[in-house]
């Protein structure tokens, strides 16, 4: 389901870009990564994800465009930089952007937490 539904976004985006008559070579875009819904009960693979992710995109985002950027989606640190991986390994579908992710507060959470703003924690963090 969610991927049907970020193919239909995602290509609205996409034409409105061109309807804005923007570089597209110019821009960055800023979507989700294609992953279960809160209320699914099977676990999806980074694998997965990584696949929908990328063949999503792939249906709908032209090559021209140079960069794609990920928040972490509610993801924890180490499942967004999982599937971000596995979507970088992928090469059995078009892939012509490059693949990174948005500062995303949540992939750095764990240090942040650790430090919690003292000088004294900085090696903990």
């Amino acid at each position: 389901m969610c991927a049907a539904v970020s193919e239909r976004v995602f290509s609205a985006v996409m034409q409105e870009l061109f309807n804005q008559r923007l570089l597209i070579e110019g821009l960055l875009l800023k979507p989700n990564m294609v992953t279960p819904g809160a209320s699914c009960t099977k676990r999806a693979t980074a694998d997965e994800i990584a696949w929908y992710t990328v063949r999503t995109l792939s249906r709908t985002i032209v090559p021209a465009l140079p960069g794609v950027t990920f928040l972490s989606g509610g993801q924890s640190e180490e499942d967004a930089s999982l599937n971000l991986n596995a979507m970088n390994k992928i090469t059995n579908a078009p892939r012509p952007w490059a693949l990174t992710f948005s500062y995303g507060r949540a992939l750095q959470g764990s240090v942040l937490k650790a430090w919690s703003g003292k000088a004294e924690n900085k090696e903990a963090a």
